[in-house]
């Protein structure tokens, strides 16, 4: 925002593009909040909002647009919106927009704007395919890391509840009920898992609400305000929708499915431990969840102990695992291996010796017969 400097000629200087409505509305806020008192004008181009509201905004000038990808692509196959000023573009959220599909939106928007630019991606996770776009729309990029995303945020609480598949939405309302839980942001990896846990929530008299991809911009901003308001206990979301939700010391996160990617848990994570406040993460972990579950405790460098909540003994049939075998003195101090590499030496030499004799032999033989 330091840089941007003020245009008297109604153009746009800078574009902030974002996946998701949500989003849109937070980084407007906080332009506003933060630039009170540059005087700069800040305009959202987004879906779920009527065109004609936005032209309007656009009309009276901008120095900033905030802007989704869809939305800004239909305002510039109509030429409502000029870009060709832009000097500053900042792609929030890189790695959702690409998952989003919006690649090619991407290419076309920074192909309106000015060929003398900087452009800046920020992302929690910096995955293969950014750097793909970097390499594309970038000269000598400089990478600026806040954080290790392998970093461990000692605020924030991890806890793994093992659960039988059919007992999931019971336990959920037990740990409501018995934490006394006001606000709780729980995850679903489809939008079918989110409506059936919503309704079930429901029917067992927890005040809750639901975001998705298929909710209305009117729906989910309710939805939202509803648990800032604490007069929702447990918003069910997807991973998509939820970007962009920002709950001031928003207390527990919970994994109902758990994340296809590590990013994508380190994404769930990050909505609660704010600011350095205290934040609990539970997971619920099904017999199908327990692999990949220790993957993603792998990759974070985590270990989460696994507990099974009173009252949810389990039923589904444990997979075996591995008792772990314990190791004599000698072993600790490494003799069992140099033993084993010695004795498959000799053992290796004397195949060979035996190998050599029993050649030998044969050609002895041949050698009579002849």
């Amino acid at each position: 925002m330091q840089k941007i400097v003020k245009s008297e000629n109604k153009v746009i200087r800078s574009l902030v593009l974002v996946p998701t409505i949500e989003l849109c509305d937070q980084v407007t806020r906080s332009f506003m909040e933060f630039g009170k008192y540059l005087e700069l004008r800040v305009a959202k181009v987004q879906g779920g909002t009527p065109k004609s509201i936005q032209l309007e905004r656009l009309k009276k000038g901008a120095d900033i647009v905030v802007a989704t990808p869809g939305r800004l692509q239909d305002f510039i196959r109509d030429n409502k919106i000029h870009l060709e000023n832009v000097t500053t573009i900042v792609l929030d959220e890189a790695d959702t927009m690409l998952e989003l599909g919006f690649r090619d939106d991407i290419r076309a928007i920074l192909g309106e704007c000015s060929k003398e630019r900087q452009i800046m991606m920020f992302s929690a996770t910096i995955s293969q395919n950014i750097k793909r776009l970097g390499k594309e729309f970038l000269r000598k990029p400089a990478i600026v890391e806040v954080s290790n995303r392998r970093d461990l945020v000692n605020v924030i609480t991890h806890r793994a509840y093992k659960i039988d598949k059919k007992r999931k939405d019971e336990l959920v309302v037990q740990l409501v009920n018995d934490m006394g839980i006001k606000q709780m942001l729980l995850f679903t990896n489809t939008k079918e898992s989110a409506n059936r846990v919503f309704e079930y929530l429901k029917s067992k008299k927890i005040r809750v609400a639901i975001i998705h991809g298929d909710r209305t911009r009117g729906e989910r901003a309710k939805a939202l305000s509803l648990l800032r308001a604490e007069k929702t206990q447990v918003l069910v979301a997807t991973d998509i929708a939820a970007r962009g939700v920002d709950i001031q010391e928003l207390p527990f996160v919970l994994n109902y499915d758990i994340p296809e990617k590590t990013d994508d848990y380190t994404h769930r994570v990050g909505r609660t431990g704010r600011a350095n406040h205290k934040g609990v993460v539970i997971s619920l972990l099904t017999i199908h969840d327990y692999n990949h579950f220790s993957q993603i405790e792998k990759d974070l460098r985590m270990n989460v102990k696994r507990e099974i909540y009173d009252g949810f003994e389990l039923t589904d049939r444990q997979p075996r695992q591995k008792r772990p075998v314990k190791k004599s003195l000698r072993e600790k101090k490494g003799y069992i291996d140099y033993d084993k590499r010695r004795k498959f030496t000799y053992a290796e030499q004397k195949r060979k010796r035996d190998a050599k004799k029993v050649d030998r032999d044969r050609r002895k033989k041949a050698e009579g017969k002849k």
